[in-house]
């Protein structure tokens, strides 16, 4: 499930944004960070850990196959929306843009960088210890790379809309969001764009050559009838063909959630060998992070921004509470009103305007609680492993997410491959002790590997070792 791995843009930025947030925010007598997006943010990395290492004995909480929306789905969404929160906060005040925007498109390419690096195909841990990859079978897209698209573009809107509003919003209910027009027509067009495509383009057939070297239709070419537009099904849907067309069918994601529907594999909805009679389409490639998908994700940047806003602009912590809660109510409603009068479905895959709805309003309330037991009742002690995660994103990532420390341990074997140390723990300290599979897997996760990288970064915090993007 490489698609949800994602890691914090925004780590030199919160680190600026935290003497100017500090004037802001009442009953504060120091300038400190805003612990509460630090705590968001690891706890954020902590599920990207577990759904990626934990969903293949746990499907309820792995990638929905495609319709729906299970706990992996929140995860791009949340990064994406703090994000936003962090732009709104880094960009305060823009003194020079040529700076600005040299920065921002510095960091741009540093994440296209690492994308490429490690979701491209390169990287092959932890399971592999091999490196390298075929340039013609190169993955183009990933979470990284969608993440720099919104970035930018979020990016720049805030550096060149500064002087269209005033730091002092006017009295009215409505003022933040008529200070920020432009944040919003910029958000309205992104949603014009993606459902004029999405509903307007023409889906031919197409056909493609299986790829999976265990498959036993390897090397053969298979067809897929569509011939429509507007539909949203995974064979004949315009995000996918509009992939097909820019990126070319071999740069993209070839292990899809869909895999795993009931309409590709009889142990639905677990990852095992494809039916023999499954669809042709069942055997493709399809990007979850693509071009039309990724144009659509910036609405959930431009969410993130808005409540960044709010942060600068409230100064009370229950005006800005009141609006947070008010407006993540309001966007859970309309993502579950669309999805379930089935005008648009809940789909990360195409990442459908429900489900940035809802997702976004998830992120909210989730924001507003966090908020509230960390900087106003002031509970961070509690939340502190977390907190480390948070402020150390890209070691985590890099180091456990991405499997290059467990890689580097498993590359240290006894007799076969099979017999590492983590191989061993895993299954001697935790499966044999639980007597079971899925419980020790779980256990797993949450303690030699979550539980284990907050320890490793409170020890880098202490010493002041940062990761920085």
């Amino acid at each position: 499930m490489s698609e949800i791995k994602v890691v914090d843009v925004m780590r030199n930025d919160q680190g600026l944004l935290v003497h100017e947030e500090a004037a802001s925010t009442p009953n504060l007598n120091e300038k400190r960070r805003l612990a509460s997006l630090d705590i968001f943010r690891g706890l954020t990395v902590a599920l990207m850990i577990l759904v990626d290492d934990a969903g293949g004995d746990w499907p309820v909480i792995a990638h929905a196959p495609w319709e729906g929306c299970n706990l992996a789905d929140f995860v791009m969404p949340f990064f994406l929306f703090i994000v936003g929160v962090s732009i709104a906060l880094a960009f305060k005040r823009v003194s020079n843009k040529f700076e600005a925007c040299k920065k921002v498109g510095f960091r741009t390419c540093k994440l296209l960088f690492w994308g490429l690096l490690l979701q491209g195909g390169f990287s092959h841990a932890p399971d592999e210890l091999t490196y390298g990859v075929d340039v013609t079978m190169m993955r183009f897209c990933g979470i990284l790379q969608r993440i720099a698209l919104s970035y930018l573009v979020v990016a720049l809107v805030e550096i060149f809309t500064k002087d269209s509003h005033e730091e002092s919003l006017s009295t009215g209910r409505f003022s933040i969001f008529k200070s920020y027009y432009w944040h919003w027509i910029v958000g309205g067009s992104v949603l014009v764009i993606y459902l004029a495509t999405l509903y307007g383009t023409y889906v031919p057939d197409w056909e493609f050559v299986v790829s999976d070297k265990d498959s036993i239709l390897y090397g053969k070419i298979q067809s897929v009838s569509c011939g429509v537009r507007g539909k949203l099904n995974p064979p004949c849907n315009a995000v996918g063909y509009v992939d097909r067309q820019v990126l070319g069918i071999n740069h993209m994601y070839h292990h899809p959630a869909w895999r795993r529907s009931k309409a590709c594999t009889k142990y639905s909805p677990y990852e095992r060998p494809l039916r023999q009679d499954a669809p042709s389409w069942c055997h493709a490639p399809f990007e979850p992070e693509g071009v039309l998908s990724s144009i659509s994700a910036i609405l959930s940047t431009i969410i993130g921004v808005h409540f960044g806003h709010t942060i600068v602009h409230f100064k009370e912590h229950s005006a800005r509470l009141k609006h947070w809660i008010s407006t993540g109510l309001a966007l859970l409603a309309l993502g579950l009103t669309l999805h379930f009068t089935h005008l648009m479905p809940l789909n990360k895959q195409l990442y459908t305007f429900s489900y940035t709805c809802l997702t976004s309003g998830a992120a909210a309330l989730v924001f507003s609680a966090l908020y509230s037991l960390v900087d106003v009742l002031e509970w961070k002690h509690v939340f502190l492993p977390l907190e480390w995660i948070g402020m150390n994103a890209m070691l985590v990532y890099v180091m456990g997410a991405e499997g290059v420390l467990a890689a580097f341990f498993n590359g240290w074997y006894y007799r076969q491959p099979g017999n590492t140390l983590i191989n061993w723990i895993k299954e001697h300290v935790f499966i044999r002790v639980w007597h079971s599979r899925r419980v020790g897997v779980l256990m797993y996760v949450i303690f030699a590997e979550i539980l284990f990288w907050g320890l490793v970064t409170g020890v880098c915090h202490r010493f002041k070792i940062y990761w920085k993007l």
